[in-house]
């Protein structure tokens, strides 16, 4: 009986099911707009002709116009709009409507109809043609941009995801030197420390005869080209001449860099970790001596709390190392650390022979003028270490290094106070001391946008953190940023392992 009543239930819900009339949600109604994400995936290589039923229901574009005509570095005629509608993913689209796009502004919010639009790419650029003017209506103004920070090999390596958008690339500069006599006018390799982008200027914008800055911001919209094999090349226009935005003439050349270090060996830490440091030019330590320190944030690490005298805190927090005797030839590397000098802990490959410019048993010696003897010179908690190089031996809460570099972003490293305490930081791939879209001073560790830190790797394996880039010593810059690559080492590793292949050069 209960069967019976179970297959009378279901068949009762089946004809009841099949009356109601497939994918009709009451209330639900298609958005006239579709995301500029979704309209530039319906371009496969062939022009597109769009219709409600290729925009699945939508027949119109919205978006804040980014493109300004008043420089005269616009493509001419083009309305370049971008939004973040679909996945909060930002895209842009470029529009040949004539001379009515310079009556559209940056910070303009509008409404196109693209309904009969042909989505083809035109001279390397996916735009939207056959639009009339009209179809565009302005629904506001004075719109905030944010600022779409984008580092060069990002745009380099996807040249369609930015095509059409505006960018910062930030801390910008050119290889060699500009001269005076330098101008922004034609084409011109911008280098930001991750890439070389084209920069474009045409010469008869009302700003290109600007003079080219040693370093600056540079916001502009990326364009692209079609190349010989058919690839696109992008190229950053500035708009006006505001947004070339100068940041420094002084050039402040790093006299030692940070190239690589072990933080944990294989088995006990004591006495055989060290640090890998390339000279950029030749030094005599007698005459001119420099320091390196290494701060440990582990939660055991005393003092605790924020470090009040920044490097210079000492006890288990800051160890320093004294360089003052020895040399180093330009473009070399040189060595720091325990006095085991092997590659890989207690019982593995010596490399004593090596420039070791100081090396002594920190588990039994104190720093060089402040430091408690250690077990361990790095944190090994997943919480932050760092290392910082500076001129002199006389190192205070003021002193700011000529290098730096920090793994992990874990203890009690920066607050704003008052009085603010923390980590002091140089200009570098990594950080920044002045913040370069908001020009802001943020001199310390994890202040404003200095949170870019090595990743930490697993403890007690032998893990030799190989940081490979190109430093330009004539520009004070690192022109190919720093990357981190874990060699695993071996007892029996060699020190072409850690000086090969993959590690810093100097240019």
């Amino acid at each position: 009986m209960k069967k019976i009543l179970l297959y009378t239930f279901l068949l009762f819900s089946a004809a009841f099911i099949g009356s109601c009339k497939k994918g009709n949600y009451p209330g639900g109604m298609v958005s006239p707009y579709i995301g500029l994400y979704d309209l530039r995936n319906l371009y496969r290589g062939a022009d597109v002709t769009l219709n409600t039923e290729n925009m699945l229901g939508s027949n119109k574009i919205t978006g804040i116009v980014i493109s300004d005509h008043s420089g005269g570095n616009m493509p001419a005629g083009l309305l370049v709009l971008q939004d973040k509608r679909r996945l909060s993913e930002l895209r842009g689209i470029s529009i040949p409507i004539g001379n009515d796009a310079a009556k559209y502004m940056p910070g303009d919010s509008i409404i196109v109809n693209v309904e009969g639009g042909i989505l083809k790419r035109v001279g390397g650029t996916l735009q939207i043609t056959n639009v009339p003017s009209s179809a565009v209506t302005r629904v506001s103004s004075g719109k905030i941009i944010p600022a779409n920070r984008v580092p060069g090999n990002l745009i380099l390596a996807n040249p369609d995801k930015y095509e059409s958008t505006l960018v910062a690339i930030v801390k910008g500069g050119f290889d060699p030197l500009p001269a005076p006599t330098d101008v922004l006018s034609g084409d011109k390799i911008l280098n930001d420390g991750f890439g070389n982008l084209d920069l474009h200027t045409e010469a008869t914008a009302n700003f290109a005869s600007k003079q080219l800055p040693v370093m600056a911001n540079y916001y502009g919209i990326i364009f692209n080209k079609p190349g010989p094999d058919g690839q696109l090349i992008p190229q950053q226009r500035p708009r006006t001449g505001n947004d070339v935005v100068v940041l420094s003439s002084e050039i402040e050349i790093a006299p030692i860099i940070i190239t690589g270090f072990i933080s944990d060996v294989k088995g006990g830490d004591g006495n055989y970790e060290y640090i890998q440091l390339m000279a950029t030019k030749d030094i005599n330590f007698a005459v001119t001596p420099y320091s390196v320190v290494v701060t440990n944030n582990a939660n055991a690490s005393t003092p605790t709390g924020y470090p009040a005298n920044g490097w210079a805190t000492g006890g288990m927090r800051t160890f320093k190392f004294n360089l003052s005797s020895g040399t180093a030839a330009k473009g070399t590397f040189f060595y720091v650390g325990g006095a085991g000098k092997t590659i890989n802990g207690s019982g593995s490959t010596s490399i004593s022979t090596s420039n070791w410019i100081r090396a002594f048993n920190y588990t039994t010696t104190d720093g060089d003028g402040f430091g408690t003897k250690t077990s361990g010179l790095f944190a090994n908690s997943g919480n932050a270490s760092g290392l910082a190089i500076f001129s002199g031996t006389n190192i205070t809460a003021a002193s700011k290094p000529v290098d730096v570099l920090f793994v992990a972003s874990g203890g009690s490293l920066y607050t704003a106070g008052p009085p603010a305490m923390g980590y002091r930081i140089t200009n570098t791939d990594f950080y920044d001391v002045t913040n370069p879209i908001t020009l802001q001073n943020q001199p310390f560790y994890a202040n404003g946008s200095n949170t870019l830190c090595l990743a930490y790797t697993t403890a007690d394996i032998g893990y030799f953190y190989v940081l490979g880039g190109v430093y330009n010593a004539s520009l004070g810059r690192w022109i190919k940023a720093r990357t981190q690559t874990n060699v695993l080492l071996s007892k029996t590793s060699v020190l072409s392992e850690i000086e090969g292949e993959g590690s810093t050069t100097l240019k």
